[in-house]
């Protein structure tokens, strides 16, 4: 087994350690200052608003081209996983009752 002190992958997720550490303390130092909270809060704002706007595009485009938005998918997925479960068991009952009455009936006369 490699010695720790000699083992280079052992360095290297050290010095990882040590950056993530410096990375970490440096963005809390910057995010205590007022000034780049807002800013970092005003991209956040204006990231969502675009994220929002694409969507709508998207929804547009789709619709435009006669195909589904993942809302009306996610939606059909929704009913179509209904439909199947009430299938097995309707299913499962005409079995259970198949099974019964054929337990239940009395042999024929030859």
């Amino acid at each position: 087994m490699a010695d720790k002190d000699n083992d280079p992958a052992s360095a290297w997720q050290a010095m990882l350690g040590e950056m993530s550490k410096g990375f970490t303390t440096l963005a809390n130092q910057a995010m205590a200052t007022p000034e780049i909270a807002k800013a970092v809060g005003q991209v956040s704002g204006a990231t969502a608003e675009a994220q929002k706007q694409f969507g709508t595009m998207v929804e547009h485009y789709l619709a435009g081209l006669n195909l589904p938005t993942r809302a009306q998918m996610d939606d059909f997925e929704a009913r179509l996983a209904a439909i199947e479960a009430k299938l097995d068991r309707l299913v499962a009952a005409v079995e259970q009752g198949a099974a019964g009455a054929s337990a239940t009936k009395p042999p024929r006369a030859k």
